[in-house]
């Protein structure tokens, strides 16, 4: 690495997809956040241009030079920007928040984006290989040559540091961040349940969700279901609202970063994925006294949810199971109270400065 001249803060770049719509996306703008707070030189850049989420730090937003069409020679281009603006800068380190997961790109950033950086890897999934090649061989490559590779649960950095046979993967937990919005007037007149978050099948389990819902005794006893995101499948799950005849009581809302209102007058927030990370959205609930159903999946909800202390966490992948404790965290009064009191103290160590302090620990144990 070229030789730099002396400076009390640590510089450190986050590359990112973008700073919108998704979860990582959010953590990634939290982060941040954190390290600013804490003293560090931050930058980020990213590959998108959109930016939802407040950050900290220089912005470097190459997705703002895109024009099409985008060609091959276009993007290696704007990757040669990002190249020279890394070399000027010339970071203590870059933490990649990317999903990643192809061998050609993979080989690229390696070899040469981030030939003589020194990098963190941060992997938001427990599907592991969204984030590195099913190539072993470089997979390994790129984890030895890493600083270190943060999971954001216990089961990811379990996961990689088995898969590929390391000791480099380290568990840092996404934060619980307080909401700055002001306006908490319920959106609605009648009672819901809420699912929050990117509208994907093949990951989200709308179909369970949908089913589960539909077995429970909640239209019944007027209780509504409103999914709020967007993504690939809105046509999918709104097709399939109308072709179970649920039209009437589940209803689909675009994204919005305002969130507040919808979570906070929920009655409870519910989760059906196939798999997660540590998704934000259970603390998010929690934070604001919002109980939350989640199916046992890999992997995030077991280390968020005690089982009938502020919330339930149930099997996956069964439609019984789901609609019984829908109907039991909807009706039993005593339990719902309990989960209610009990949800922001369940996540008090997931606070934005004990997250921050992690990470500052790392990189600072890291520079010495």
């Amino acid at each position: 690495m070229a030789s730099k001249q002396p400076s009390t803060k640590i510089k450190v770049c986050l590359v990112a997809i973008s700073l919108g719509r998704g979860g990582a996306e959010r953590a990634t703008a939290l982060l941040s956040r954190m390290l600013h707070k804490k003293g560090f030189n931050v930058s980020i850049a990213i590959l998108n241009d959109m930016v939802d989420y407040p950050y900290e730090g220089k912005l470097f937003n190459l997705g703002a030079l895109k024009t099409e069409p985008d060609t091959l020679s276009k993007r290696l281009a704007r990757f040669k920007k990002l190249k020279a603006f890394f070399k000027e800068e010339q970071f203590d380190y870059i933490i990649d928040t990317r999903s990643r997961g192809s061998a050609a790109k993979d080989l690229f950033y390696l070899h040469y984006l981030y030939k003589k950086q020194r990098i963190i890897y941060v992997v938001h999934s427990f599907n592991i290989f969204q984030y590195f090649p099913k190539q072993q061989w470089l997979a390994k490559k790129m984890i030895n040559k890493a600083e270190a590779v943060v999971g954001v649960s216990k089961a990811i950095s379990e996961k990689i540091n088995t898969e590929f046979e390391t000791n480099k993967a380290i568990t840092i937990y996404n934060p619980s961040e307080p909401f700055s919005e002001k306006e908490t007037e319920n959106p609605f007149s009648e009672k819901y349940i809420l699912y929050l978050g990117r509208i994907e099948e093949k990951v989200k389990n709308f179909t369970l969700l949908l089913e589960g819902y539909k077995a429970s005794k909640l239209s019944g006893g007027n209780i509504y279901l409103k999914i709020v995101g967007d993504g690939p499948d809105v046509d999918f799950i709104q097709q399939k609202i109308q072709e179970m005849g649920l039209s009437e009581t589940v209803t689909l809302y675009p994204f919005t970063p305002a969130i507040l209102p919808y979570v906070k007058n929920a009655l409870y927030l519910t989760l059906t994925s196939r798999y997660e990370g540590f998704p934000m959205v259970l603390i998010e609930a929690l934070s604001v006294g919002t109980p939350v159903l989640s199916v046992h999946c890999e992997s995030g909800p077991d280390e968020i949810i005690v089982n009938k202390n502020n919330g339930l966490l149930i099997e996956n992948h069964s439609v019984e199971a789901l609609s019984e404790a829908m109907n039991t965290l909807a009706f039993d009064e005593d339990l719902y109270k309990t989960c209610k009191e009990s949800a922001p103290e369940s996540i008090s160590h997931l606070t934005m400065d004990a997250i921050a302090e992690k990470w500052a620990t790392v990189l600072k144990n890291k520079h010495l």
